[in-house]
């Protein structure tokens, strides 16, 4: 006989759809459905095993991506709520203070550009960086007589 999966895996595959699909919209049936539980235990149980609403756990996941946006680009902060999945600057704006403890604009503000810290791969400074031709001829086997 298999033994049944216990709820905190069922839970888990909601929370890796969550960490995978943050971008894409996501509502708590589409995760219970995921999990294979009903949407109210769903709800719950995902509370009392993570801590936090399923809600709130995608908000979080979607405010730490902007995160990182904001702190390695240069796009702008509405690029940046629609690009992890949000419709709202303003709400973006306002969650992410809460967060935050500062506005999308100023969390960017008190990191360097992104532009100085750009790395460009080696193979490609190499590239660029060879003179368009060569002064230097090969030795084709011809010698001066």
């Amino acid at each position: 006989m298999i033994a049944p999966v216990p709820p905190a895996r069922h839970l888990l595959r909601a929370k890796d759809l969550i960490d995978g699909r943050y971008r894409e919209p996501l509502d708590v049936p589409a995760l219970a459905r995921a999990a294979r539980l009903s949407t109210a235990h769903f709800s719950r149980e995902f509370r009392r095993v993570f801590g936090e609403t399923p809600h709130r756990y995608l908000l979080t996941r979607r405010l730490e991506r902007a995160a990182a946006l904001l702190r390695n680009t240069d796009r702008t902060v509405a690029d940046i709520c629609l690009m992890v999945g949000l419709s709202s600057v303003g709400s973006f704006t306002t969650s992410f203070g809460r967060a935050f403890g500062m506005s999308p604009t100023a969390y960017r503000a008190s990191y360097p550009p992104a532009s100085t810290r750009i790395r460009i791969p080696t193979c490609v400074l190499r590239a660029y960086a060879r003179p368009p031709y060569s002064s230097f001829r090969e030795d084709n086997g011809d010698r001066p007589g």
